[in-house]
């Protein structure tokens, strides 16, 4: 664990595992906190002690803003564009692939490539408070990479509301509605207490069945190991653009 750097960790309790991760600007993923979620999720759908993972990150104002606005600024080329855009599409086909049931934990706002993340888990539940925005847009990109997460959970009109419109934030009822979010709570304990609640159910029910319940949910996903490998290669090339980096800067200032 370093904390001047980020960190991905996991615990198991009761079965329960435990996947979280930290960056201490707004929890941005950077593409070696990318990889490490990927391989925490990895290792969590083998292991045979845990049953259904819980996935989270510290603190309280946000739960992830996206993409590590430094290394983007520091991409040169469209091959170390598309292998930093890769990281994310390697965390969504993890999530995708894992035969357990993913819990998301969402206690601050969701930007950009944490919308993704809040929309490949299972089960979402947040808190009232919570906002979420894509704002890639905004920096001369686009969603291109999470955009079929985030569409297959809310719908192709919703996605493209919050795609276009990439500097509004919209509520967690909005995201509620939509069916991003599950549920919503108006408090910490209250969000916790519901997170526990499900995830021992979970614990205790058949994982064989919770297995083919979660490769029925995800059908029709099957090319995504290519279609998001597409996506990445867009992105790639679009944050190299004068656009791209002139918006960066102004985001760093």
């Amino acid at each position: 664990m370093n904390e001047s750097t980020g960190y991905v960790q996991t615990e198991v309790h009761q079965q329960v595992g435990i996947i979280t991760f930290y960056h201490p600007q707004s929890n941005s993923l950077p593409s070696f906190l990318l990889e490490e979620l990927t391989k925490a999720i990895q290792r969590a759908a083998h292991d045979p002690q845990i049953l259904v993972i819980v996935l989270r990150s510290e603190g309280e104002k946000t739960f992830c803003a996206g993409a590590s606005f430094e290394e983007l600024a520091a991409i040169s080329d469209e091959a170390a564009g598309r292998k930093f855009f890769m990281g994310f599409a390697h965390v969504i086909n993890a999530m995708r692939k894992c035969p357990k049931f993913i819990i998301g934990r969402i206690q601050g706002r969701c930007v950009g490539g944490g919308v993704g993340l809040a929309a490949a888990v299972d089960y979402c539940i947040a808190l009232d408070s919570v906002e979420i925005r894509l704002s890639e847009l905004a920096v001369g990109i686009g969603p291109f990479v999470v955009g079929p997460a985030v569409e297959r959970k809310i719908g192709t009109s919703a996605f493209s509301q919050l795609a276009i419109d990439a500097t509004q934030w919209r509520n967690a009822d909005w995201a509620r509605r939509r069916g991003l979010f599950a549920e919503t709570h108006p408090d910490t304990e209250a969000m916790d207490e519901a997170i526990r609640n499900l995830a021992r159910s979970l614990s205790h029910s058949n994982p064989e069945a919770m297995a083919e319940m979660k490769r029925i949910f995800w059908k029709g996903t099957g090319e995504w190991d290519s279609l998001l490998a597409e996506r990445a290669s867009i992105s790639g090339r679009l944050i190299l653009s004068e656009f791209s980096k002139k918006a960066i800067q102004g985001f760093k200032r």
